[in-house]
């Protein structure tokens, strides 16, 4: 039997309070009717509790306030399987994000970052067998300080969209953007593997601006949108670094992505990713 994947993950760790509602709000606009709940998320958080449940073991690298969210936050990602050893407790408090959700699973979302800002690799190694996985909802100096520490398979989530330092580029085996996000750093058209989300409309992976593989969205119904693109930044992570075909790996990182839009949850509930590979 093989052995799980052994994956880092360099994030965030949030608190989502979410705002469901019939639509979303126009600038100065209320809109009444909605319903609130508050679950566990952060871009890090929410890509370390996905590739766990796909079956990689992982360990999470990041920062929570010294409060009760902090310690709800921990209880969450060690309840999906992940290592928080690296979780670091913080002066400030545990991040939020603030989300409203409309009817057809489209959001908005303000972060609010906290002890996310708190993120350091002091006294943090990796190991040369150890995939990493990070996103850019923490100190940009941490990227850095990053893709010089990382030993292994390095993936970077690039979002939101902020300008990558070129040694960051130059040594990332692959980024992940959705569309908007790839226009906006048109550095990323030199970069050795860029996989580009289009939402309903699936997913390509190009290679020093060279198309190489592409899939079609998994059709489903969309219920919440906010986890998905993690779901799926997880997914291609494992497969790529675990040696699986391009083609393969990104079709099975679309059906993720589509079984977690299905799911109110940021960190939905997921099959091993074997459940989500095409035959060969």
């Amino acid at each position: 039997m093989t052995a799980p994947l052994a994956l880092a993950v360099v994030g965030s760790i949030n608190v989502d309070l979410t705002a469901r509602t019939a639509r979303l709000p126009e600038p100065g606009e209320t809109i009444g009717g909605g319903r609130l709940s508050r679950e566990a998320g952060g871009k890090g958080a929410n890509q370390a509790a996905a590739a766990a449940r796909l079956g990689a073991a992982v360990r999470m690298v990041g920062a929570v306030g010294s409060d009760t969210d902090g310690s709800w936050m921990i209880e969450e990602l060690a309840a999906a399987g992940v290592d928080t050893h690296a979780v670091r407790r913080g002066a400030e408090a545990t991040g939020v994000a603030l989300i409203v959700v409309d009817a057809e699973g489209e959001n908005q979302i303000a972060v609010c970052e906290g002890a996310n800002g708190e993120v350091t690799l002091d006294g943090v190694a990796f190991g040369s067998d150890e995939a990493v996985l990070a996103q850019l909802e923490i100190s940009m100096d941490v990227i850095a300080a990053l893709a010089a520490a990382a030993r292994g398979y390095l993936a970077v989530n690039a979002a939101p969209a902020i300008e990558l330092p070129t040694a960051v580029v130059e040594r990332a085996d692959l980024i992940i953007v959705n569309e908007t996000e790839y226009a906006l750093l048109p550095a990323l058209r030199t970069a050795r593997r860029v996989a580009v989300t289009y939402g309903g409309e699936g997913a390509k992976l190009f290679e020093r601006g060279e198309l190489v593989a592409s899939a079609p969205a998994v059709k489903t119904t969309v219920v919440n949108s906010v986890g998905a693109g993690d779901a799926f930044c997880a997914a291609l992570t494992i497969g790529l670094a675990s040696g699986i075909a391009p083609q393969r790996a990104l079709s099975a990182a679309c059906a993720v992505g589509a079984a977690a839009v299905a799911d109110p949850r940021s960190q939905p509930l997921l099959g091993g990713l074997s459940e989500y590979l095409p035959a060969e």
